[in-house]
């Protein structure tokens, strides 16, 4: 069985065991259920193929899926966009690969600009694997760690015990983090640096298994943060992701508050302390 193969069966019987009969909308079939997920039968039915067609998807024994059965895998499973695009990916055949992730990786002149212009809240850039291709001062500041270009993102998160310090949801934080990953992975099955990185923090944080386990995917998309600072105190962020078309796999990631919040007055006092201790 093929990587790719293995991976799509494993999403699908992923799907199928989160969802209920009732939660599919059909009565369950008569005899009794080892798991409250869906059958097998149920499935087929549901997507409109034979149960035997299904099986082979979900044992990888099917070497080509076409577009019209991932549509019904998608309708069937209620699959999100985000969910229905990592399905094709893991569905794409093995001619049809997307290139190996660069070793060298620029940021975006158009995206760094952006950022430019947002020295007023902590902005970061993010390329593949999560490397920092740029960041401001004032991420360093309420972070804590100087997180230079070239260094990665994703140790800082899983590595770096300051991490779980300042980031109050830290768990809720890295666990979308990790279905980012693995959209990312689907995305690019050939990045073998992203393969040792997965598979090393599986091996050495129980959390990173078990919510690898689960197969939830994420695309980098928003989410809240609160961060505890020494100086300003509790800081509460609402993390927001920009992408361009043309540089699909890079993300700018900007940390805005709401108006008149602690982390807004805090904010400028970051930055005159920051500037004051830059030489």
């Amino acid at each position: 069985m093929e990587r790719d193969q293995a991976a799509f069966g494993a999403f699908l019987r992923a799907r199928r065991d989160r969802m209920t009969p009732a939660q599919a909308g059909i009565t369950a079939l008569p005899g009794p259920r080892r798991v409250p997920g869906l059958r097998r039968e149920e499935m087929a039915m549901l997507a409109s193929m034979s149960t035997d067609h299904y099986s082979r998807l979900e044992q990888g024994r099917q070497a080509a899926v076409s577009e019209s059965v991932l549509k019904a895998l998608t309708r069937a499973l209620r699959l999100d966009e985000t969910e229905a695009a990592h399905l094709r990916d893991l569905a794409a055949p093995s001619g049809r690969k997307r290139r190996p992730a660069m070793a060298a990786q620029r940021a975006d002149p158009g995206l760094l600009r952006v950022a430019t212009v947002l020295d007023h809240v902590p902005v970061l850039l993010l390329g593949q694997r999560g490397e920092v291709l740029a960041r401001n001062a004032l991420l360093q500041a309420v972070l804590g760690d100087p997180m230079p270009p070239g260094s990665s993102f994703t140790d800082y998160l899983f590595r770096e015990p300051l991490a779980r310090e300042r980031i109050v949801n830290w768990a809720d934080f890295a666990a979308s983090s990790v279905a980012a990953m693995r959209m990312e992975l689907g995305r690019h099955p050939d990045d073998q640096r992203l393969v040792a990185d997965v598979e090393w923090l599986r091996r050495t944080d129980p959390d990173v298994a078990r919510w690898w386990d689960d197969h939830t995917v994420r695309d980098y998309a928003s989410v809240r943060k609160q961060i505890t600072h020494p100086q300003a105190g509790l800081l509460d962020f609402n993390i927001e992701v920009i992408t361009a078309p043309h540089v699909p796999d890079q993300y700018l990631v900007i940390y805005t508050v709401e108006p008149d919040s602690a982390a807004a007055r805090a904010l400028p006092f970051l930055a005159s302390w920051v500037t004051a201790s830059t030489p």
